[in-house]
């Protein structure tokens, strides 16, 4: 195993949406693999650091996909399993261990190390799990050594974060006794992001907040049964059933897009916590109001134009919800890879009944529907998105989604003007 530590830098639900039909698809698949998520996650927590025990494959996808300065010291890197390696002819724990003691030697500014799986080491039974309690019990208490999965086998590629979260969460200390109630914040977000939210949370008198991930990793908020939870992304299905297994419960609310979607996520909050309605009012309608204004200008371009989802991050539901109930769009398919009905109730119910509810991926028959539904544009992958274009179609790549700051209300007007982008683009071509 060598060391390439190029270290590169609302509404209620319908009743009929319980038995709302969803097209269920099984087949060939068109993602990036949970390694992805590295990519946000290590600028979100500044102390923590992921090896990946991986390929040369891997390294090229996370130095390719972060877009790495040439003088940056990121806090990422590959440890490559090399042909020895995958034959058993040396032992791949030792070899870990010794990339591992190297790179603590190197960076002792690293206090939370991630031991991150992939295809290769899941592949011949790498057992990470072992290592990380191996090398904690040996680096305790200057670096934390936690384990989780990036593997794109049978995930996409959001569900990296999932699985990092849900690793932290049994380090989340206990609630003291006669803990008064808190909220937690449950997703990675932008920094600006979380700042905007967590001061809204303070004008409306929400003193105790903490975020999952927090900006250090070993100063984890504490949780139990009066923790009370919004989710700020949609796909942390297996975050949520840790955090819900240490007592905490989740508030019920549409996800944080465009005016509506933000207004309900901080109603939820502000319901639980008893905040005065008038008082609720007063505190978001400045930004309520930024954000119809920002959006205001894209309405144009996007009122009355249809659009499609193919299966990538998760996040095709509440945007959709977004895009027809704010923008005035009409929805033709909404394909997820995991369709979480509990966690995406609100934002579902406020989906046409028109729209094709579609979870799962089969490539070649969605791509047979969106030929034959010819939505003026197309949500997908990087890989689907040229050949698309090349048929005439109008694609947006759904990765961009991911990166961008898209959440809360002074984001909203950029959210909408993600998606009016390459329509403007395509009138422009056709002229």
């Amino acid at each position: 195993m060598s060391e390439a530590i190029t270290l590169a830098g609302c509404s209620s639900p319908k009743a009929s949406d319980a038995q709302r039909p969803v097209l269920r698809e099984r087949g060939q698949r068109e993602v990036f693999c949970g390694l992805t998520g590295i990519v946000w996650l290590h600028r979100k927590m500044q102390d923590a650091f992921f090896l990946v025990v991986g390929s040369r494959t891997c390294a090229h996808l996370l130095q390719s996909a972060a877009g790495v300065m040439i003088f940056a010291e990121p806090r990422f890197a590959t440890a490559i399993m090399e042909e020895r390696d995958l034959a058993g002819m040396v032992d791949a724990q030792d070899e870990l261990d010794r990339v591992v003691d190297r790179l603590l030697e190197r960076r002792p500014d690293i206090k939370t190390l991630f031991l991150v799986g992939s295809c290769p080491s899941e592949v011949i039974k790498l057992d990470l799990a072992k290592a990380a309690q191996r090398l904690g019990a040996r680096h305790m208490p200057q670096v934390r050594i936690l384990n989780y999965s990036g593997s794109g086998i049978e995930t996409t590629f959001t569900q990296g974060e999932d699985t990092c979260l849900t690793a932290l969460v049994p380090e989340m200390p206990i609630e003291p006794a006669g803990a008064t109630k808190r909220l937690l914040i449950v997703g990675s977000l932008p920094d600006i992001v979380e700042d905007q939210f967590l001061r809204l949370f303070a004008e409306l008198g929400i003193e105790h907040v903490g975020c999952l991930p927090a900006r250090n990793a070993r100063d984890l908020p504490p949780v139990g049964p009066n923790t009370r939870y919004l989710l700020a992304q949609p796909f942390l299905a297996e975050t949520a059933m840790a955090l819900e297994d240490r007592g905490a419960v989740r508030l019920n609310a549409m996800f944080p897009f465009g005016a509506e979607g933000t207004t309900d996520w901080l109603r939820a909050a502000a319901r639980e916590f008893e905040v005065d309605e008038l008082h609720f009012n007063r505190v978001i309608a400045p930004g309520r109001e930024r954000a119809k204004r920002a959006m205001e200008h894209a309405r144009g371009e996007l009122e009355g134009k249809r659009i499609s989802f193919l299966p990538d991050s998760q996040l095709e539901v509440p945007l959709a919800r977004f895009l027809s109930k704010e923008m005035g769009m009409e929805a033709v398919e909404v394909g997820t890879p995991y369709l979480h009905r509990a966690h995406l109730q609100n934002d579902l119910a406020l989906i046409a009944d028109s729209a094709r509810i579609s979870e799962g991926q089969h490539v070649d028959r969605q791509l047979d529907r969106v030929r034959e539904d010819r939505p003026d544009l197309t949500v997908c992958g990087l890989g689907l998105a040229n050949p698309l274009e090349a048929e005439g179609l109008t694609t947006k790549w759904a990765i961009e989604l991911v990166f961008s700051p898209i959440h809360g209300f002074d984001q909203a007007g950029d959210l909408a003007e993600l998606f009016a982008r390459p329509l403007r683009r395509r009138d422009r071509l056709e002229v």
